[in-house]
C-alpha cells in the first residue's frame, strides 16, 4: 500500500463519519477539532491517522466503515501504520 492508498483510505473514512452526525459528533468530541479546522487539518497526516485511530478504537465503527466502503479492517490497520504519527495507547508497538 502507498501513502498515497493510506491517505485515500483516511479521507473515505472522514468522509464517511461526516454523513452520520452521530459518528462527527462523538469524532469531534474524541479529537477536539471543530468543523471548520477539518478542512485545513485533512493536509496533515497526522490527523489522517487520527481518523484511522478513531475507527481502529471502536470496533463497530470500523466494521460498519469497512462494510460501507469495501475495505477490509486490515487495511485500515495497514493504512493507519502508513500513515506514522503517534499511536494509540491501546495499538501495540
Amino acid at each position: 500500500m502507498t501513502e498515497e492508498e493510506a491517505r485515500d483510505i483516511a479521507v473515505s473514512g472522514l468522509t464517511y463519519i461526516a454523513e452520520d452526525p452521530e459518528q462527527l459528533s462523538r469524532f469531534l468530541a474524541l479529537t477536539g477539532v471543530d468543523p471548520g479546522g477539518i478542512r485545513t487539518a485533512v493536509r496533515e497526516p497526522a490527523f489522517l491517522a487520527g481518523v484511522l485511530d478513531f475507527f481502529l478504537g471502536f470496533e463497530p465503527a470500523l466494521l460498519k466503515f469497512s462494510e460501507a466502503s469495501e475495505i477490509r479492517p486490515e487495511r485500515v490497520a495497514k493504512a493507519r501504520q502508513i500513515l506514522g504519527g503517534p499511536t494509540e495507547p491501546w495499538q501495540s508497538t
